[in-house]
């Protein structure tokens, strides 16, 4: 969600707001005000002290007017549900056609859930509640995003690697050392047990890649299977209670899974912006083409 708005930052709206004027089009109010002033101040300076004390009458009532606020914070929300979304299209048109449609399954399991919700139609469903579960499931989602394009990241790393001629090397320069005499050539030596580090060195970050990859590809699972047994548990209890309880329960679990995606904060430092956001629903994607 955006930032708490201030009495400033509303006063701040109204300086730029735009009226639609006649002939003119959009044009800011108090700018207008401030240029009749000026023009008649020419002829009657004391013009110019009632253009100020219009201005600040205008920017007052207006900046503190409840419908005005109410009017700038939807806009606010409204710009960053669709900063949101355009994030999460990018993120979602950069990962390949598998991943993309499994993004999609996930964000087609959410649209249900809430739609089960609204079904339900008892005091939970107010909108302040729904609008908690639409964050609830948009926390799920966004991890999953990560979670597939870091996937997709390691698997790249990984292939780039020919395992097999590393390990031949790791093995060629280990030889090597037991051959000469470390004291009669120091630089040959220093030399390749440089080399001999950074190759095992290598070695272990393929190894640490695989394990992350089994790692990412249980929580995808897991987050899938979570949000298909709310779905399936909210339909058959008819209860808005327990999907709430089923919600919070999950995204509490899911510190878990931000913990560890913090720990190995290199293997994601590729991402790029993150898409996670307080938006108004769940992301609306256009049609994308496998």
């Amino acid at each position: 969600m955006p930032d708490r708005l201030t009495y400033l930052d509303y006063v701040k709206e109204a300086f730029s707001r735009k009226v639609r004027v006649p002939l003119l089009g959009p044009m800011p109010m108090n700018w207008m005000i401030l240029g009749t002033a000026a023009v008649l101040g020419i002829a009657n300076p004391g013009f110019w002290l009632l253009g100020a004390a219009a201005e600040l009458a205008y920017l007052g009532f207006v900046g503190g007017s409840a419908r005005f606020q109410k009017l700038v914070r939807g806009e606010r929300l409204l710009e960053a549900q669709q900063k949101y979304e355009e994030r999460v299209h990018q993120a979602v048109l950069r990962l390949e056609p598998l991943n993309r449609e499994r993004y999609r399954r996930l964000l087609e399991e959410g649209r249900k859930i809430l739609g089960i919700s609204a079904a339900l139609g008892d005091v939970d469903s107010l909108a302040d509640v729904q609008d908690q579960k639409a964050r609830n499931l948009n926390q799920l989602l966004g991890i999953f995003l990560r979670l597939l394009t870091s996937s997709e990241l390691i698997n790249e790393n990984v292939e780039s690697l020919d395992r097999v001629e590393l390990e031949n090397a790791i093995r060629s320069a280990e030889s090597r050392l037991e051959e000469i005499d470390p004291a009669a050539d120091q630089v040959l030596a220093r030399s390749l047990q440089g080399t001999l580090e950074i190759q095992r060195k290598r070695l272990e970050n393929h190894d640490r890649a695989l394990a992350s990859l089994d790692v990412v590809e249980a929580e995808l699972l897991r987050i899938e299977q979570q949000v298909r047994l709310i779905r399936e548990e909210a339909a058959v209890s008819g209860k808005p209670q327990v999907l709430s309880d089923r919600l919070d329960a999950v995204t509490s679990h899911m510190e878990e899974t931000e913990h560890w995606m913090r720990e190995h904060q290199d293997l994601f430092a590729s991402l790029g912006e993150s898409t996670e956001t307080d938006p108004l629903g769940l992301p609306q994607l256009p049609e994308i083409e496998g």
